[in-house]
């Protein structure tokens, strides 16, 4: 005798029971209940995410450049923060103390020297008070970030040219590569 196609198998949900008929995915009606809102939640759920996509495309659509440069910064400053971490402030040689909050401080400041607004050579850990409260203090901060990264670097720092336009999809790149960075550090693999 031939054996039809048909396999009986076990209910999707209780998984003991064989299912009542061919087709079939539950063994009853408690069980097909208990699909319907597995599987309603799982609609509501991916609802959900396309939503939130739609409105992060929508935020992002009215983002300025200036936004999307300040987001770009925020992250290569973070970055900044655990490479120079455990390292002494640049500007007055400050050892590293966990109750001081710190910044990451531009020997070419942001807005006059928008070209190296993102060079790293150009971007150190200082105190507050050194970086807020004086000015960056570019009097010591020189012969530190000099003795840090050498005098070549500083050359160039200082000859490079004063301005760049940004476009939008080179900060989004360098958001999401700084991003990528900060969570390798985070996470303790070497980069």
């Amino acid at each position: 005798m031939k054996r039809s196609g048909f396999k009986r198998g076990a209910c999707k949900i209780c998984k003991i029971k064989p299912v009542a008929r061919p087709g079939a995915i539950v063994c009853g009606l408690e069980c097909a209940l208990k699909y319907q809102t597995i599987a309603s939640n799982k609609a509501a759920r991916a609802e959900s995410r396309r939503v939130k996509i739609d409105d992060r495309e929508r935020r992002d659509k009215l983002k300025t450049l200036s936004q999307y440069a300040d987001e770009a910064q925020a992250v290569v400053n973070q970055y900044v923060k655990y490479r120079d971490w455990g390292l002494n402030c640049i500007s007055c040689g400050r050892p590293h103390n966990f109750d001081i909050t710190r910044n990451a401080s531009h020997l070419k400041s942001r807005g006059s020297n928008s070209f190296l607004r993102f060079n790293l050579w150009n971007i150190h850990m200082a105190c507050v008070q050194c970086n807020m409260h004086k000015g960056g203090n570019i009097s010591e901060y020189y012969p530190r970030l000099v003795a840090k990264i050498g005098q070549e670097k500083v050359d160039f720092l200082n000859t490079a040219p004063k301005s760049r336009e940004y476009s939008k999809e080179y900060l989004v790149r360098l958001k999401r590569i700084f991003t990528k960075k900060v969570k390798r550090i985070k996470n303790g693999i070497a980069i």
